[in-house]
């Protein structure tokens, strides 16, 4: 039997398409984070001297960064306006923001694609607004970009953290495929396993930055999401049918 190392938290039904394939190639799945989220204080967060005060829309890039946001907030005591708007990478995350605001649709936009980018006509229509983007201790500069380019008053902010889900000592990497989902998790692999030998293990990565940082690393990257190989339990098969 196949055991798979799957780098995030084990999904909440069992009607997932992890199971299925699992089901299907009699595969041992084992869901072990090899990054976890931590909550910044509102001394951490006001350090940045970066107030939320003032801004009428926000960027959601996940919904850590719509928990940390509200949570922080609320902390703060800060007041957020009615007539806020909220611009979401995805439409699953922008659903997500109806947990601490009610919902309504002419103030939630979203990419349908789930690309960033695709947030850009949303923006530009609402240029006018100034923008705010909590994000995680660690991440790029792609919504930086973004609003650079649109031409419209933004800040972002570190409102969480993302750090290393450390091993317990003793604790066996013994899998015939690992699974990484983001740069920190391949940085995780490095700093928990540093003489790691990959071998024959099957690498397979979510994403062209963990595909960068994998091979920065020195790793093998031998499945990756393509047009063909959309999703991850589509990767988990097609490792299946070369076993």
């Amino acid at each position: 039997m196949a055991k798979i190392l799957i780098s995030q938290p084990r999904p909440q039904t069992e009607k997932s398409p992890y199971f299925d394939v699992a089901e299907k190639y009699n595969l041992d799945l084992v869901f072990r984070p090899f990054i976890k989220i931590e909550p910044m204080t509102p001394k951490e967060f006001r350090a940045q001297k970066i107030p939320v005060a003032g801004h009428t829309a926000v960027v959601f890039t996940s919904r850590h960064a719509i928990d940390h946001f509200f949570n922080l907030c609320k902390e703060m005591r800060v007041n957020i306006p009615t007539d806020m708007k909220y611009f979401s990478v995805s439409e699953q995350v922008s659903l997500y923001v109806q947990k601490y605001v009610q919902y309504r649709k002419r103030k939630n936009f979203f990419s349908e694609t789930g690309k960033l980018a695709d947030l850009m006509p949303f923006i530009q229509k609402h240029n006018k607004d100034k923008y705010f983007a909590p994000l995680s201790s660690v991440h790029n500069d792609d919504v930086f970009n973004l609003l650079e380019e649109a031409g419209v008053e933004h800040d972002e902010a570190a409102m969480y953290y993302t750090v290393t889900n450390d091993f317990q000592p003793g604790e066996k990497l013994d899998y015939d495929m690992l699974i990484f989902f983001s740069p920190e998790g391949i940085h995780s692999l490095v700093k928990n396993f540093p003489d790691f030998e990959q071998g024959k293990v099957c690498i397979a990565c979510l994403g062209s930055k963990t595909v960068q940082e994998a091979k920065k690393a020195g790793l093998r990257v031998d499945l990756t999401t393509t047009p063909d190989l959309r999703s991850v339990p589509a990767m988990i098969e097609e490792f299946a049918k070369s076993l």
